[in-house]
């Protein structure tokens, strides 16, 4: 109900405990499901799921049925015209990246396309080359078929030149990777690419683009640079390009600054003006033919010695099958290059599948990425996944389905089979400008660090100990390293941080006395279970263990003095019989006895622990009275938790008072009912349903606690304030009162 004329909402309720409510509450029971029923359901076949199957490794006839060919098709075929002069340039500019000839880039654009269009769940994303992919195929093919000096000794590869060898390392490393993106898709393992957050990604993808940099550097200056795969790769092709720099290629070096700031240059006014625009610039096709044209007319291969392109066969080469040799050689590096290359595609689609209001499936985007690096490596093509700056193309130009995407497939195969030739003169500096200019977003993401190091310091060295792992270490271990990092930083948070909660300031809270609440914001586990110990007799002040063995001492030591009639008991307490003083007792034996609760049944009273004992003895004044546990945002308990938490229940059998939890039913029914960890001393009954419940009933019980630290004179209408740390406010006893909080005061 609502007070005329008060801003605040009056709930009134018995006070609850846990056992309280469930008297006056019947729960609703409900029974999961065991093991065994979730295996007949997984086997169990019918019509209706049979069609669901379909439909789920089929996705293309799920949105052909909602098609409308008068709104999006010319809109599909626009976009995959302007993506496939981009793809075309694209699977060129990022072979060089692989190490591979310049035409192989051209079958990565084409058939991986084909095969996602009936497989994939995405309707906007543009697969194909990726740089990131592409540098790590490069640096296992450096590895087995380096440069300079014979390949690795691997059965398979006589008799072959450099050229075909490193094509069957490319696709044998390619079609490993498909199976091991099949396999997971089949075991449903999508999820593990949570594990990569966006903070490492970025911080990955940076490091990416500072190798991709480097590699290119080679192109845009005109040198002879052997390829170098390993830790510190990038730091050795630094140096030899340092060596070498008084050989640069001035031609080359002209044409890639004149290539690279036009390219920037018209790129900045597409997106400052892409509301106005019908379609971006394609300005790398633009420049990329007038470079062709230019090349040939002066004949700069001959006049300047510039490497070009070369020979572009026509047509596709006859279909291959993988090296196992290779396999077993890859096996390493192609993991991380399956995880990878789905986590990048995963969350471009994820993007444009929330802008555009349609569902992936991460499953299906293993399985369809699979198959299409299967199929694809079979006909010498490489790893693919997407592009960001094409698949920005593919849905800006307003491709709405893959129908776009098929069409890109379709411009890159015309150029495969027809007009190939035309690229021939075609220097390499301009794909290496072209690929130098494309990596402007992932470098500008060096911007982030001031921005994580201010809102977030953890992710922030998440950042950068992935890129300069990866920098320095190379892609696959940066990576490894990288996840390493990131794990490291999970552990940290949830053993050193998940207990800091700092006061409030506000003048209206207040702790009362005797009582200590305090609160666990995150799940219990073996990681942290001391950090929670430590923390606790931290806030309560002493060592619950240590006050109860002083006391069993002391009422060692009593019960010994009163056998020998050293000590009496009078109507006024305690008397010395004994002249001298009397020594603390050192006896060592029966030490498993201190840790039992205080027993006071052969005593002539009850010690009060507060007052002076007699015999000099000494025990450690304890002024808390109450302590509450609040569980209400502990999620999960393990073993080592339930273990740690019953030894803290030690505080209850030093005071024989309150021992307060509050947790959700899980924690309370799953945990600690099924886990045996009640028994005669912490029971059931000590559980609340609400901090509140639980601060009233101690405030009940010991009214002086309330008494001692607030003037209820002073105060006309305070409101429950449930906080961070373990402060109370000067609420009215017995009663509930909420303020609503959306009104403001």
């Amino acid at each position: 109900m609502m007070r005329t004329g008060a801003k605040e909402f009056v709930v009134v309720r018995p006070l609850y405990s846990e056992e309280a409510f469930a008297q006056d509450h019947e729960k609703v029971y409900r029974h999961g499901k065991t093991m065994l029923d979730h295996v007949k359901d997984y086997f169990t076949c019918d019509a209706k799921r049979a069609k669901n199957a379909a439909l789920s490794l089929l996705p293309v006839i799920g949105w052909m049925k909602i098609y409308r060919i008068k709104d999006w098709l010319l809109s599909d075929i626009v976009s995959g015209v302007s993506t496939g002069l981009v793809a075309v340039l694209q699977g060129l500019a990022y072979c060089l990246l692989a190490s591979l000839p310049p035409w192989y880039g051209l079958f990565s654009a084409f058939f991986p396309v084909v095969i996602y269009f009936f497989l994939g769940t995405s309707r906007h994303i543009s697969v194909g080359p990726f740089p990131v992919l592409c540098l790590m195929i490069g640096s296992v093919v450096t590895r087995i078929v380096p440069d300079e000096g014979p390949a690795l000794n691997i059965t398979g590869l006589e008799g072959l030149t450099r050229d075909e060898q490193r094509v069957l390392v490319a696709s044998s490393l390619t079609f490993l990777t498909g199976i091991m993106q099949l396999a997971m898709g089949i075991l449903q393992v999508g999820f593990v690419v949570m594990y990569l957050s966006d903070t490492l990604v970025s911080g990955f993808t940076t490091a990416a683009a500072v190798h991709i940099l480097v590699s290119q550097l080679k192109f845009v200056l005109g040198l002879t640079v052997p390829g170098i795969s390993g830790p510190l790769s990038l730091i050795y092709t630094l140096e030899i390009i340092f060596n070498k720099i008084t050989s640069t290629n001035v031609c080359d070096v002209v044409i890639s600054l004149v290539i690279m700031v036009v390219v920037f240059i018209v790129k900045e006014l597409n997106d400052r003006f892409k509301s106005k625009l019908p379609v971006p610039i394609p300005i790398e096709v633009i420049m990329t033919v007038i470079a062709c044209g230019v090349s040939y007319a002066f004949d700069f291969k001959t006049r300047y010695g510039i490497d070009v392109v070369g020979h572009i066969p026509k047509g596709y080469e006859s279909p291959i099958a993988p090296n196992l040799h290779i396999l077993q050689e890859t096996a390493v590096e192609a993991f991380p290059m399956a995880i990878v290359g789905f986590a990048v595609a995963f969350s471009v689609a994820k993007v444009y599948s929330v802008k555009h209001d349609y569902t992936i499936d991460g499953n299906q985007e293993l399985i369809a990425f699979g198959v299409s690096n299967i199929f694809g490596a079979s006909f010498k093509s490489f790893a693919a996944s997407t592009a960001l700056s094409r698949s920005a193309v593919q849905e800006s130009t307003g491709g709405k389905t893959q129908i776009a995407g098929l069409l890109s497939a379709i411009i890159v195969m015309i150029v495969t089979l027809a007009i190939g030739f035309l690229l021939e003169p075609l220097p390499k500096s301009v794909l290496g400008a072209v690929v130098i200019v494309n990596l402007k977003g992932m470098l500008m993401q060096f911007r982030d660090i001031p921005y994580l190091w201010r809102r977030d310091k953890p992710d922030c060295v998440v950042w950068l100990g992935t890129c300069t792992a990866a920098i320095l270490l190379g892609l696959d271990l940066g990576l490894a390293a990288g996840l390493g990092v990131e794990l490291i930083s999970v552990v940290l948070r949830a053993q050193l941080y998940v207990f800091g909660c700092k006061m409030n300031d506000s003048l209206q809270i207040y702790e009362p006395e005797g009582v200590k609440i305090f609160r666990i914001p995150s799940p219990i586990f073996f990681a942290n279970i001391e950090f929670f110990r430590s923390k606790l007799v931290e806030a309560v002040g002493f060592n619950p263990l240590r006050v109860l063995r002083k006391r069993n001492k002391a009422l060692r030591m009593i019960r010994k003095l009163l056998k020998k009639g050293d000590l009496q008991w009078t109507s006024k307490g305690f008397l010395n019989t004994s002249c001298g003083f009397i020594k603390e007792s050192e006896d060592e034996s029966n030490m498993e006895e201190l840790d039992l609760p205080t027993d006071f049944k052969d005593l002539p009273v009850r010690i009060d622990w507060s007052t002076e004992l007699p015999a000099n003895i000494i025990v450690p004044r304890v002024d808390l009275h109450s302590l509450v546990l609040d569980f209400a945002a502990v999620s999960f308990l393990d073993i080592s938790a339930l273990k740690g938490l019953k030894t803290v229940s030690s505080f209850l059998f030093c005071q024989k008072n309150l021992f307060l939890y509050m947790c959700d039913f899980y924690i309370r029914e799953i945990k600690l009912h099924d886990c045996c960890f009640f028994d005669d001393e912490v029971q059931s009954s000590m559980f609340f349903l609400t901090l509140h419940d639980a601060m009233l009933h101690i405030l009940k019980k010991h009214p002086e606690s309330t008494e001692k630290k607030s003037d209820f004179d002073r105060v006309k209408k305070t409101h429950f304030y449930l906080v961070e740390n373990t402060k109370w406010s000067r609420s009215r006893p017995h009663s509930i009162i909420y303020k609503d909080p959306t009104i403001s005061y």
